[in-house]
C-alpha cells in the first residue's frame, strides 16, 4: 500500500517530497558515483570528478524585491550554489544561468542582476558557461546549475559520521534569519506609511548576511592546510537543526549538541533580545546562513580547537541514543527539523 496517497505535497515536505518523487529512479551509468541525496552529484571523469549542483530561486517564495538590491540578488544566488560544491569539499569552475522574467524588470535592472552574478564569478574563480532566458508571468525566477571538481578520494559526503566524531560548524549561525526579521518589520512599517524611513543603522552585520551571503572557500582551505578531511559535510542552508538531521539519517547516527557552544554574532544576540526571539531558535531554525557544518574524528580536536573560525559544537552519538540539543542546564531535547521548506504552505 501507498501510505504516502492521502499526503499532500504540503504533508511530504521539500525533502519528502523529492524522496517521493524519485524513489523509483535508478542510477544505470557506472560513472556516477552519486545521484540524488547529497549537495551535488558526482560524475566520476578520468582521474577527477565533477559535481554538479543546482538550486532555484522564485521571487515571493526566495526573495522579496521591495528591499533585495538586483545586485545583491544577483550574487546570492551565486552563492547558494557554490556553497553545496564547498560542502561536498570542492572546487567550483562553473555556472549557468538560467532566468524566467516579467514584463515589469527593465534592461537596466537585468543588467543589474548580472553585475552581482559577474562579481560572485569574479570572487570565487568561476566561468559563466551557459544559461538560458524565458518570459515570465508572475515576476522573476533564477535557475543556477554549479559544476566543479575534486579527486574522488577528496570527495566528502554526508554519510561518513562515525560514533564520537566531533560536530564542528564555521562561523556564527541565525544571523540571516534576524536579518530577514529586521527587513521584514521595516517592509511592514513602510506599506503602512512610506514616509517613515527605516530603521537599519547598526544592523549591517546581520543585513548583509541575509542580502549577500559569502560561501566559505576559506574553511575549505583551511582544513586542507591543516590535513584534515571532513567524515562528512553539509552547508547550513535549513538551519542547523534540519542539516546536522541529514547527516545523522545519511549517517545512521545519533548526535548530541550542546547549546552553549552554538556561534551566535553579538549582533544577533542584540536584534533577537528586540524582537523577543530566541537567538539560539533562530541558530537552529533561521537558515541560509551558508556556514559549513562537518564532523572530524575525535583525534583531531586539539587542531580544530586552535582554528578561530570553526567551533566544536557537540559530537556524535549512536543511533539508539537519538538526535537531541543539550540545554544550559544539562536536560535534553530532542532535535526537530523546523527550518525552511520550499514547499510548506
Amino acid at each position: 500500500m501507498d501510505n504516502n496517497k492521502d499526503k499532500t505535497v504540503s504533508d511530504l515536505g521539500e525533502f519528502g517530497l523529492i524522496e517521493h518523487l524519485t524513489k523509483d529512479f535508478k542510477i544505470t551509468h557506472k560513472n556516477i558515483i552519486k545521484g540524488i541525496g547529497d549537495d551535488a552529484a558526482v560524475v566520476e571523469n578520468q582521474d577527477e570528478c565533477m559535481l554538479i549542483t543546482t538550486d532555484l530561486l522564485v521571487e515571493g517564495i526566495h526573495f522579496d524585491l521591495i528591499y533585495t538590491p538586483l545586485k545583491h540578488l544577483g550574487y546570492k544566488s551565486v552563492i547558494v550554489n557554490l556553497s553545496d560544491l564547498y560542502a561536498m569539499n570542492c572546487t567550483p569552475s562553473g555556472i549557468t544561468v538560467s532566468i524566467a522574467i516579467s514584463n515589469k524588470f527593465s534592461l537596466k535592472a537585468l543588467e543589474e542582476l548580472y553585475s552581482g552574478i559577474k562579481l560572485a564569478c569574479e570572487i570565487y574563480d568561476v566561468d559563466l558557461i551557459g544559461g538560458d532566458t524565458s518570459s515570465s508571468v508572475t515576476g522573476l525566477l533564477i535557475s543556477i546549475t554549479a559544476v566543479g571538481h575534486a579527486k574522488k578520494e577528496d570527495i566528502v559526503y554526508r554519510n561518513g559520521a562515525k560514533q564520537n566524531d566531533l560536530i564542528c560548524v564555521s562561523g556564527d549561525l541565525g544571523a540571516a534569519y534576524l536579518g530577514l526579521q529586521l527587513l521584514e518589520r521595516e517592509k511592514e512599517i513602510f506599506l503602512s506609511d512610506n514616509q517613515i524611513q527605516p530603521e537599519l543603522e547598526n544592523f549591517e552585520y546581520i543585513l548583509e548576511r541575509q542580502l549577500k551571503p559569502e560561501a566559505r572557500k576559506d574553511i575549505i582551505k583551511i582544513l586542507s592546510e591543516n590535513n584534515i578531511k571532513p567524515t562528512s559535510m553539509i552547508d547550513i542552508s535549513d538551519g542547523l537543526s534540519s542539516e546536522i538531521l541529514h547527516i545523522c539519517k545519511k549517517s545512521d547516527k545519533g548526535c548530541k549538541i550542546f547549546e552553549e557552544k552554538i556561534p551566535v554574532h553579538p549582533q544577533s544576540w542584540q536584534i533577537a533580545e528586540k524582537f523577543n526571539i530566541s537567538a539560539i531558535t533562530a541558530a537552529l531554525n533561521g537558515g541560509e546562513d551558508y556556514e559549513l557544518l562537518f564532523t572530524v574524528p575525535l583525534s583531531q580536536n586539539e587542531i580544530i580547537a586552535k582554528i578561530p573560525s570553526i567551533s566544536i559544537i557537540g559530537h556524535i552519538c549512536d543511533k539508539s541514543h537519538g538526535a537531541n540539543l543539550i540545554l544550559r542546564d544539562g536536560s535534553e531535547v530532542p532535535l526537530i527539523a523546523q527550518g525552511w521548506n520550499a514547499v510548506k504552505k
